[in-house]
């Protein structure tokens, strides 16, 4: 009969690719584990510490390493346990049966590409943005910005959630947030826009 072993699974965050590997009960219980990612920068490690494990784990959320106390009984038998990055709070670290750390594994690569392309991006969400300017355009064709100053039309300062329309005259600034349906919610609503500057 084949001795019971448990998995091990995250996300190497050198190469950013996923680190998997099982260890039987026996070798758990004897010494401290370690599972290498292939590229060779970055290790897991268990070491048994009387009723509990000290475990090592590479982040491939933030990049760091963490270490973690886990109770005996969690890490080698039951569903497993789940390890979570202390400054992103996403998972980085499963340990159980194999296929449910497969499956954690998968889950997390997809969720860390996500945010790795959603970071990449100019702005926080590029579809509301490209609405927010699309919307601004539309008002300013119509001759709907001004500024209490007198002045009508504007310049645009774009950043990664909020648009800044400027007044050309006297250089006051209304900004437009442009990161949730809400705020191009909050935008379509309004036929006009003042811009509250110098008098």
């Amino acid at each position: 009969m084949a001795e019971e072993q448990r998995a091990f699974g995250y996300i190497c965050p050198d190469c950013g690719k996923p680190v998997f590997g099982e260890r039987t009960h026996f070798a758990l219980c004897a010494a401290a584990s370690g599972l290498v990612c292939g590229c060779g920068r970055s290790e897991l490690t268990a070491e048994p510490f009387g009723e509990h494990y000290r475990v090592t784990v590479p982040c491939g959320a933030c990049g760091g390493e963490h270490r973690a106390e886990v109770p005996a009984d969690k890490l080698l038998h039951g569903p497993g346990v789940a390890l979570a990055c202390p400054e992103s709070k996403q998972l980085c670290c499963y340990i159980g049966d194999a296929h449910q750390v497969r499956k954690a594994l998968r889950e997390l690569e997809i969720t860390l590409e996500k945010k790795k392309e959603h970071m990449d991006s100019a702005f926080v969400d590029n579809n509301i943005m490209y609405e927010v300017l699309s919307e601004l355009k539309d008002i300013a064709a119509r001759d709907g910005i001004s500024c209490t100053c007198g002045a009508r039309g504007c310049g645009m300062e774009i950043h990664g959630s909020a648009v800044d329309l400027i007044c050309r005259q006297c250089g006051a600034r209304l900004r437009v947030n442009a990161a949730t349906d809400e705020d191009l919610d909050r935008l379509c609503c309004q036929y006009t826009l003042t811009i509250r500057g110098g008098v």
